[in-house]
């Protein structure tokens, strides 16, 4: 690995304290921000070719140039950094949420004597709270219209009038601060309460509301006791209507991840008392990175710009950094906040769901990209020509991908797209013969090889498969070097590329450096798609080989066991692994066997152990 002379300097002379460190280019763009607790160690890390480095990492260190570093006190400090320099950079290499600024904001301004609730896309460190954002805006107007009827908080930014209170105040939904007419401590009460109602304390705010309605009937004050009566219902109705996900007593964010080659859906679930009071959705662009890498991302970006901490944050995935985030959030929030990996029970049942519908989201996205390539096949097609320095558009694409679990029933498929939709009726898949163990590049030879040997020295018009405009190899340089090889050997001359998946890299034939599309083209959407359905196609087809050698092999060779009886045991008893936990006595009753081919059946479920003895006797 070739570093630059001054590169080599600075790894010589890092410090060993906790902090912050930027990767630059040549050009001085920061390329990556990462916080370490020994600076030292970590950066260095990134160097030494035995660490076994993700492509991502492989990729961005080729790139840097040279460094900086931001020494701090402690972790958490440099998480905080490390958050704060990568919203004002934006660095390719970092995980980014979209930013979220353009949902509104409830801001109440506890920042002046007599605050007041309005609505804000801006969130400043100005000493208001804010709660939000809302991607919902309808639920945001609705929960502003019931604030209002609910809590006489001041409306205007200014007195209407010097000398007099407003309409609001004439009609109960203001204590007519402007006037003088309310004090500073009673006002601040009915903040408490806004506060409560937003932050999803609605038990609270009901035993206040009835124990002020109880004091307010007692003192035959019936206007103050209706108004907290009709506070009362008015929160009911809300709290009915919210869903219960969990224990009364559940505080919680709930974090779902879902994610293909392309891109992350996120969601988050909010909820309070057991109760789900919010939703919110992130669709990021993946750039390679890992569940894990992307959680603690999301971790210290989105609570970085929310004051509505739980008390325990649901991951699909334990995060790297755990204990220095859970630090940050206890800090934030001002008493202990848990990040839980659920293994069982209600929280994992809860996870499930959140993570469903992150996966529902991530088929919605896929659905938006192929149908901007259905919808215009023709702009994607010519975009994908000049991008491979094609002459002519590639009307037929075939795509090809290997399948396997461990080298086992390894098969490999073949799909083919005309005019950018997929011609299903002329997909193949083809069962790998020449190989034997795990080896996705002899088996990507094999298949090139017996997909074109009819085309070989032949006419290509008559051909019984059409010649292709466009190959697509899934895979790196490996994988198109194994296609190329075989494609070589038969003297037949195709378009052909491959797709990695880590950055979507586009590698060509006698090209050293991939290309790389932009995430929106409408070239690199079609190809992801002839992708991603010839690995459906493998794997599918790989799944059903191994179903039926997995019940071949239990079954079908027992002596005494012909196709009818197999279908009968299968009918009657359920399936091969229920067979297998079932004594030679139960095989022979529930089964209808005779003694000794249950008994034979019994060894062959069981290959490690032989037959108990008085079975085999009989």
């Amino acid at each position: 690995m070739q570093l630059s002379d001054l590169l080599q300097s600075q790894l010589a002379t890092l410090p060993t304290n906790p902090g912050v460190y930027l990767m630059h280019d040549a050009a001085g763009t920061i390329l990556y921000v990462g916080k370490a607790i020994n600076l030292r160690n970590r950066v260095r890390s990134y160097f030494r070719e035995d660490k076994g480095h993700s492509p991502k990492v492989r990729m961005l260190v080729r790139q840097v140039d040279h460094l900086e570093t931001i020494s701090t006190d402690t972790e958490v400090e440099a998480l905080v950094l490390e958050n704060t320099l990568i919203k004002q950079h934006k660095p390719y290499f970092n995980i980014l949420l979209k930013d979220d600024k353009t949902y509104p904001w409830l801001k109440l301004t506890t920042n002046e004597a007599y605050p007041r609730l309005i609505i804000t896309r801006k969130r400043l460190h100005d000493g208001a709270r804010y709660f939000g954002p809302y991607p919902d805006t309808g639920a945001m107007y609705a929960t502003m219209r019931l604030i209002k009827q609910l809590f006489p908080l001041r409306q205007r930014p200014k007195p209407q009038f010097k000398d007099r209170p407003c309409l609001n105040y004439a009609i109960g939904r203001c204590l007519g601060p402007c006037q003088g007419l309310v004090s500073p401590e009673e006002y601040r009460q009915v903040v408490d309460k806004v506060i409560a109602f937003l932050e999803g304390r609605h038990k609270d705010l009901l035993r206040d509301l009835k124990a002020q309605m109880a004091e307010a009937s007692e003192a035959l004050d019936f206007e103050r006791a209706a108004k907290a009566r009709d506070a009362i219902q008015a929160i009911t109705r809300l709290m009915e209507d919210q869903k219960v996900v969990a224990e009364k007593e559940s505080d919680q964010d709930v974090l779902g991840i879902a994610l293909d080659e392309v891109s992350v859906a996120l969601q988050l679930f909010e909820v309070r008392e057991g109760k789900l009071l919010g939703r919110k959705a992130f669709m990021l662009d993946r750039n390679g990175f890992e569940a894990a890498e992307i959680l603690s991302a999301f971790l210290s970006q989105y609570y970085a710009g929310t004051d509505r901490l739980p008390k325990e944050i649901l991951l699909a995935e334990p995060v790297a950094d755990a204990e220095v985030v859970a630090s940050w959030l206890s800090a934030r929030r001002g008493s202990k906040v848990l990040l839980t990996v659920p293994q069982r029970g209600d929280k994992l049942k809860l996870l499930e769901m959140v993570t469903y519908n992150a996966q529902q989201a991530l088929e919605q996205e896929r659905l938006k990209r192929w149908a901007a390539v259905e919808r215009g096949p023709q702009k994607a097609l010519s975009e994908l020509a000049a991008a491979l320095g094609l002459d002519e558009l590639p009307r037929r694409i075939e795509g090809y991908d290997i399948a396997h679990v461990q080298g086992s029933d390894t098969v490999a498929s073949m799909v083919v797209f005309v005019d950018g939709a997929p011609a299903k009726s002329e997909y193949r898949r083809f069962k790998i013969k020449s190989v034997e163990g795990v080896d996705d590049f002899a088996s990507m030879r094999e298949v090139i090889r017996r997909r074109f040997k009819h085309l070989a020295g032949g006419d290509r018009e008559e051909a019984s498969w059409p010649m292709p405009d466009l190959v697509l190899i899934d895979g790196g340089k490996g994988q198109l070097a194994s296609a190329l090889e075989s494609l070589d050997e038969l003297g037949v001359e195709v378009p052909i590329f491959g797709l990695a998946k880590q950055f979507e890299e586009i590698y060509l034939p006698g090209r050293r450096d991939p290309i790389r599309l932009s995430k929106r083209s409408a070239a690199l959407h079609l190809i992801q798609r002839v992708r991603d359905e010839a690995h459906r196609f493998a794997n599918t087809f790989h799944g059903k080989l191994r179903g039926k050698r997995m019940t071949r092999s239990a079954l079908d060779d027992v002596p005494g066991i012909g196709e009818k009886r197999k279908l009968h045991l299968l009918k009657t008893l359920g399936s091969v692994e229920a067979m297998r936990a079932m004594s030679v006595e139960e095989l022979a009753e529930r089964g209808s066997l005779p003694a000794k081919v249950a008994a034979e059946l019994y060894q062959r479920l069981h290959p490690a152990m032989t037959a108990p003895l008085d079975a085999r006797r009989s």
